[in-house]
């Protein structure tokens, strides 16, 4: 099957693009964005994802403001054409690549409505490729990228009109890409005992950033890290300056997770990331709001990532956080909004958290037990 893309050199198999290298039914194309203001006043966030082989293309956008999260869930069948990024009210446009994006949350019965630019300012991060197996069957084997930005534009809820200046409303982008657990579950043997342990901080000040994440087994162990730290732009800077020096890779990072009791998210964190020469950069983090990555259909029981909706189905949903319970699994995914110290720098940045099932260096056990 030939499309539009067809007629730029992109391609890297024999087949045409409409055709993945991989047929395996969860290969996924992702793009995801938050934003945020430092004092938490604001956060939101922005996925869409295409699942060729599912033949599923979804989206979602969520906005926590005042203690209430409001979310967006549209899902539809997946368009051949790969520049075709619109699922019912939510579209994602690409004005400059690695530069400036639109994102468009049009009139729907939510009450939420959003028209944004995303304008990077640092250069992309390519983390390590995400490679996980059991028994010879691939989970996961995906690449992602990294870029923080801000964002101007408006956001409104219930007729009420938020706006966003770039010198006030930072957050970063990610894309991903490859192989991970998608849709519907399919009939095989046993796998594994579910167990993922997963950190996520990108951080911002105002002339760096500061990237950090990895994975862990139940004892520990890692099977991905990654640390990085790159000069950045002002964050109202013009959208035409040249994006400062590439990032530098950190020779190795750690983290030291003090959990909130009862739950398995932070109450305060500290990361440590080690140049190549040996210098080591220390940040503290302090949670300052928590948002659910329920919103954008990570562990959501009805919208979830590439499940089959119909040829077009959309739906709203909006609950308050308080109301959350943390040991609840739709709920233990989440980002949190920190205030982050990096030396003398003051900043802002996110740490997300998905901590399934046994991690002895957190004294967690069984699949859900809480933090003592």
């Amino acid at each position: 099957m030939l499309t539009h893309f067809d007629d730029y050199l992109v391609h890297q198999t024999a087949d045409p693009v409409a055709h993945p290298g991989s047929g395996d039914r969860n290969f996924y194309d992702r793009y995801f964005f938050n934003g945020y203001d430092r004092d938490g006043e604001l956060f939101f966030a922005v996925a869409l994802g295409l699942y060729p082989n599912r033949r599923v293309m979804d989206a979602a956008v969520s906005v926590l403001r005042d203690g209430v999260q409001h979310s967006v869930h549209a899902s539809r069948l997946a368009p051949l054409e790969r520049g075709e990024t619109r699922v019912g009210p939510i579209s994602i446009e690409v004005i400059e690549p690695m530069r400036r994006f639109r994102v468009t949350l049009a009139s729907n019965a939510s009450g939420v409505e959003a028209e944004m630019l995303f304008h990077s300012r640092a250069q992309p991060i390519e983390e390590p490729r995400f490679h996980r197996a059991h028994e010879g069957r691939v989970m996961m084997d995906y690449t992602r990228l990294t870029q923080f930005g801000s964002w101007e534009g408006t956001i409104t809820i219930d007729g009420r009109r938020h706006p966003l200046a770039r010198a006030r409303h930072i957050g970063c982008r990610d894309r991903s890409w490859g192989i991970r657990p998608v849709g519907e579950r399919e009939a095989a043997a046993p796998g594994p005992a579910p167990q993922f342990f997963w950190l996520w901080a990108p951080t911002q000040f105002d002339d760096c950033c500061a990237h950090f994440d990895v994975n862990e087994d139940g004892e520990g162990a890692r099977w991905h890290a990654f640390g990085s730290i790159m000069p950045a732009l002002a964050p109202d800077a013009p959208h035409d300056a040249a994006l400062p020096a590439m990032p530098s890779e950190m020779a190795s990072v750690s983290h030291d997770i003090v959990w909130q009791p009862g739950t398995r998210r932070a109450k305060s964190a500290r990361i440590a990331l080690t140049a190549v020469g040996g210098h080591t950069h220390e940040l503290s983090l302090e949670p300052i709001l928590t948002f659910q990555m329920l919103g954008l259909g990570y562990l959501h029981p009805e919208w979830g990532h590439g499940l089959w909706k119909g040829e077009n189905a959309v739906a709203a949903e909006r609950w308050r956080v308080a109301d959350c319970a943390p040991m609840d699994l739709r709920h233990i995914h989440v980002q949190q909004l920190c205030r982050v110290r990096m030396g003398d720098r003051v900043g802002a940045g996110v740490l997300e958290q998905l901590v399934i099932g046994p991690h002895a260096p957190s004294g967690f056990k069984s699949l859900m037990d809480p933090a003592a």
